[in-house]
């Protein structure tokens, strides 16, 4: 038993519910006690439906005037805001530092070269109020693993300095018009998943060839959906509206080829120089590459030719030459079959992607083809696209 201030002997009971109590009890008002009711007489005061007792506190107010349960249910709102952290209304992109960066696209080497220099005033990703910050790019559409670029990781720093040069190989002018630089900020975890800070995107269309230019942009917040979420996403609208060819020619990485025609020798010199952006065969999310080729239609074992593989890349450079006895006769009726593989030891090797040149080819194939038989006695070098269509 517990004695209260006067005396009053109260059980042990009453004095823990008095002490835990949050307070008086009041009775819930009907949903209708919070509107004004239209014609009240002045002499009853109250709301219809209001319980005995209830008083002045579901009394109803004059029209035009707020009630006095509206009043009293705004106030409870502001100071329950009062009570919640302030809340930042401001632009969260403003928060997440900038990036200076260089862009030059080389047009006769079909290179973009881009210069990631120092970024300023990033985000804290890590418990100590700091961030071990890289910068990785891709190309899009069409980002995968052999489309990714990154720097090396400064430690410890939300005021990193990288000047260093990252360089896509096999950027046509057609690429030049219809695609975009995605650059990303992100912090390395030595366990766990990498985290975001932030991004820009830049539309190579907005550079002029061969003259570089700078940029220092403020970082976006927003990081873009998946790339294989985007494939999908085309892959549907292709089928929806019935073009099939979109989804079959699926662009599988690029190839760097040289042709070279001597009419007095009779000689064609292919030249496979290198790969770049390969799709990724392996587990690993690389490839072992190499290169096979047949000239049509003498497709037996004297007309195929292939380079050494190279291991775990995406992005091989071979610089091997090859020759075929070709008459200046029968160039018009020949195609070259280029092909790429992924090396398996053990087991069947995978198919990359291919493209074939000649007279009946389409596009830059067959330009590549015609131009080396105009300008006889001089290589030609052109970027192809590889198609999973030699594959099918």
């Amino acid at each position: 038993m517990a004695q209260c201030g006067r005396g009053k002997t109260i059980s042990i009971q009453e004095h823990m519910a008095i002490n835990v109590s949050p307070g008086p009890i009041h009775p819930i008002p009907h949903i209708s006690h919070y509107f004004p009711t239209p014609g009240a007489g002045s002499g009853s005061g109250s709301t219809p439906g209001a319980g005995p007792g209830s008083g002045s506190a579901v009394e109803s107010a004059p029209m035009g005037a707020p009630h006095p349960l509206t009043l009293s249910l705004r106030g409870a709102v502001e100071d329950e805001r009062e009570l919640m952290p302030e809340l930042d209304d401001s632009d969260d992109s403003m928060t997440l530092g900038s990036l200076e960066f260089e862009l030059l696209y080389k047009s006769q080497e079909n290179d973009l070269q881009c210069t990631i220099h120092r970024a300023k005033g990033l985000r804290p990703m890590d418990l100590n109020g700091l961030s071990d910050p890289y910068v990785k790019i891709y190309l899009l559409p069409g980002a995968c693993k052999g489309n990714k670029l990154k720097t090396k990781t400064m430690r410890n720093t939300l005021n990193p300095c990288w000047n260093e040069t990252l360089t896509y190989h096999g950027v046509t002018e057609d690429d030049v018009v219809r695609k975009t630089l995605r650059i990303s900020v992100c912090d390395e975890d030595r366990v766990g998943h990498n985290d975001f800070i932030g991004e820009t995107r830049v539309a190579l269309r907005k550079l002029t060839a061969n003259q570089p230019k700078r940029f220092n942009i403020v970082l976006e917040s927003v990081p873009p959906p998946s790339p294989r979420l985007i494939t999908q996403a085309h892959r549907g609208i292709a089928f929806y509206l019935r073009e099939p060819e979109v989804m079959d020619l699926e662009e599988r990485g690029r190839i760097l080829l040289g042709l070279r025609f001597s009419p007095s020798t009779g000689e064609l010199t292919v030249s496979i120089l290198r790969c770049a952006h390969l799709a990724a065969m392996d587990a690993n999310g690389f490839s072992d590459p190499y290169v096979k080729m047949y000239l049509k239609p003498d497709g037996g074992k004297k007309s195929k030719n292939k380079t050494v593989v190279k291991r775990r890349t995406l992005n091989p450079e071979y610089n091997e030459e090859f020759l075929y006895d070709l008459d200046q006769e029968s160039y018009g009726s020949k195609s070259l079959e280029v092909t790429v593989w992924d090396y398996d030891l053990g087991r069947s090797n995978d198919f990359i992607g291919g493209v074939t040149l000649g007279a009946s080819s389409c596009g830059q194939a067959a330009c590549h083809w015609l131009e080396c038989l105009q300008r006889a006695g001089e290589r030609i070098e052109r970027w192809h696209k590889l198609t999973n269509q030699l594959g099918r």
